[in-house]
């Protein structure tokens, strides 16, 4: 019993803040959860142990009621015996008080010393699932912290790759995008002589026709065909 009281006591004084430390450190829930499983494995053994002191405070109980009964009765039947004049019995009588009051007193000290035993059981018991729920409450901020933790983590490494890809990708970028411009300042020249050649053979054809128009006209009046 005194082992089980020491183990839990332990955990009772557990410096939780040191466990969420070296949680964060580990980046690992792993001394927490171990923590958890050890306070239930004590918890049931408090249970156990708490249920088999208390069934031995009731049985030494149930005694004392027994003997404190046993020893009135026999009060009562010494008061008889000597109303009666009968010494022996009366004497006999006042031994087995004696022996009952022996008894009693041994039981009362085992008494006094289960019942101790038991709400300490208990007290411990309060504490430890106090501390449990607490633990547990802590576990789960835990896990969002380092959830979120992760996720930063992760964004850093995406930051930092894209921070890379900018500082090795910004000159190529600036080539490709005046390679493009060059090659559209080029089409647009080339448009521009296009649309130059075009606009000389429109206006050349233009001229033709009013050359040959004004020729076709000076043969009717001169009655060519």
């Amino acid at each position: 019993m005194a082992s089980l009281i020491e183990k839990v006591t332990t955990l009772i004084q557990a410096n939780l803040h040191a466990m969420v430390d070296q949680a964060l450190q580990s980046n690992s829930l792993a001394v927490i959860d171990q923590y958890i499983r050890n306070v239930g494995d004590n918890l049931n053994q408090l249970e156990d142990a708490t249920a088999a002191v208390g069934g031995e405070r009731n049985t030494l109980r149930r005694k004392l009621d027994e003997a404190a009964k046993k020893k009135a009765d026999l009060d009562r039947n010494i008061d008889i015996f000597l109303t009666q004049g009968k010494m022996e019995l009366a004497r006999a009588a006042q031994a087995q008080i004696n022996s009952i009051n022996t008894q009693y007193d041994t039981i009362k000290d085992q008494l006094d010393r289960q019942e101790k035993e038991f709400q300490a059981l208990k007290d411990a018991r309060v504490k430890l699932e106090s501390k449990l729920q607490t633990i547990k409450i802590q576990r789960d901020e835990m896990q969002t912290l380092l959830e979120l933790k992760k996720a930063k983590e992760i964004t850093n490494r995406a930051i930092k790759g894209v921070k890379d890809l900018e500082g090795m990708g910004d000159g190529d970028i600036a080539r490709i995008a005046e390679k493009i411009r060059k090659d559209l300042d080029k089409e647009n020249a080339r448009a521009e002589v296009a649309a130059s050649n075009l606009d000389k053979q429109m206006d050349d054809s233009l001229q033709t026709g009013v050359l040959d128009a004004q020729l076709e006209e000076r043969k009717r009046r001169l009655g060519i065909n």
